[in-house]
């Protein structure tokens, strides 16, 4: 191939593209790199000052993407609207089993945080204007085709019609219900866990204190997350229940004061009353797969490469992970002059995450199945386990670096003209 129109093109603007295009422009500057956006961009949207909304999506950030942000010079503006969590509260409803997790004794300011979406979205693209990444929004990757060194990338957009940019490599970042993963002859496997997500801000009585709390139900898990203020406890926490179809046809049809007194009898009354709950958005649950997410030219990441049950929030966290391996990889291309898109390159991005990914799917998906089990021997055992938790520092330490994104590999990234080095942190 001839000099390609640009080095790496990015399907998809949202929370993952976005951020992988910041860290190449940050970690590897001497790439060409240009984001396909289906919504428009314009500066103009970007308000002087951020204004939360009551009803706004929030993403629950592990300590270990607070140092990625860090690292990509994000953090300082983020955490202005992240709320801190400084303990975990872990239950199981009608049983003694439960465990608490404290940031202090894990000599943390906080165990994670909790951002709304369009913050974090603001964020990254006052950085990404500042930068020399293209945009072409906007517009959508309909198809791709190899060639020699890299890919014909086939682009849709109203105004322009078809066009076609060439480029080393295609990342695919615009999520699994798009249609593009699949129309490109990736094979994804889907496992339903047969419940829905149930997705609502709400208010208590009772102030969050910072906590967030698991409770595991015979209905299935529900979490919330603190919400509001990073600098004062408020009376808002982010919801996520999970609901059989059934359930969740019967809960979308009660008013917000019978949802509130429904979620009162499934989660109790550690926060006092439900006051108040938001706009309920909710989608189906399912462990979604690809056996091989890279080919030649061509890479999925985030939600295009797996989705995950969000019982223990670790879904973006593992996808910003993955997103810094691959940019550890683009980077030690560009230093040997490879080609960013070479099999070999993609292949060991696909190898250093595989593990990180497979350990976090068995983590979620062994606290979906386990306490999804109603037989008395295993309610016994896995309360016996939630105490064990509390009781044991050398597993408890276990699973609140679980939690807090840490204990795997971390890819070495740093800055431009740093000695890049594997970072490996064994528990």
């Amino acid at each position: 191939m001839t000099k390609p129109d640009t080095d790496l093109i990015i399907a998809g603007g949202g929370l993952a593209g976005a951020t992988l295009a910041l860290a190449v422009a940050r970690m590897v500057p001497s790439l060409r790199v240009t984001v396909v956006e289906a919504f428009p961009l314009s500066p103009d949207a970007l308000p002087e000052s951020y204004q939360p909304s009551y009803d706004a999506r929030s993403t629950a950030l592990a300590w270990g993407s607070r140092l990625i942000f860090e690292e990509l010079g994000l953090w300082h503006r983020l955490a202005e609207h992240a709320t801190p969590i400084h303990h975990i509260h872990v239950s199981d409803r009608g049983h003694f089993g439960a465990t608490r997790l404290h940031a202090s004794e894990h000599g943390q300011e906080a165990l994670g945080y909790v951002a709304d979406n369009r913050w974090m979205g603001l964020c990254l693209m006052r950085e990404l204007l500042a930068t020399n990444v293209q945009w072409q929004a906007p517009a959508e990757v309909r198809n791709m085709t190899p060639m020699p060194g890299g890919v014909q990338v086939e682009l849709a957009s109203g105004e322009n019609g078809i066009r076609k940019l060439t480029a080393r490599c295609l990342v695919v970042a615009d999520g699994g219900r798009s249609g593009l993963r699949e129309r490109l002859g990736f094979q994804s496997s889907y496992q339903s866990y047969g419940q829905n997500a149930l997705i609502a801000n709400v208010s208590t009585s009772d102030s969050h204190g910072f906590t967030a709390f698991e409770r595991f139900t015979e209905a299935g898990p529900m979490a919330l997350l603190p919400h509001g203020s990073p600098s004062r406890a408020s009376h808002q926490s982010a919801l996520v229940w999970t609901l059989a179809d059934e359930a969740l046809a019967e809960v979308l049809e009660l008013s917000d004061e019978d949802k509130c007194r429904r979620l009162q009898e499934r989660f109790g009354w550690r926060l006092g009353r439900f006051t108040r709950i938001g706009s309920c958005h909710h989608y189906p649950l399912t462990l979604t797969t690809v056996a091989e997410p890279v080919r030649p030219g061509v890479a999925l990441v985030g939600n295009a490469a797996h989705a995950l049950h969000p019982v223990a929030g670790q879904g973006f966290n593992l996808a910003l992970r993955g997103l810094m391996t691959l940019v550890e990889q683009f980077r030690l291309a560009a230093e040997q002059g490879r080609s960013i898109g070479d099999l070999e390159v993609l292949g060991e991005y696909q190898k250093r995450h595989r593990e990180d990914w497979q350990q976090t799917v068995r983590f979620s998906d062994s606290l979906v199945r386990l306490f999804g089990q109603s037989m008395p021997p295993v309610t016994a055992a896995r309360d016996a386990g939630l105490v064990g938790l509390d009781l044991l520092p050398g597993a408890k330490r276990w699973f609140a670096r679980k939690a807090m994104g840490l204990g795997g590999r971390r890819a070495a990234i740093g800055r431009p003209g740093q000695l890049n080095r594997e970072v490996t942190r064994h528990e």
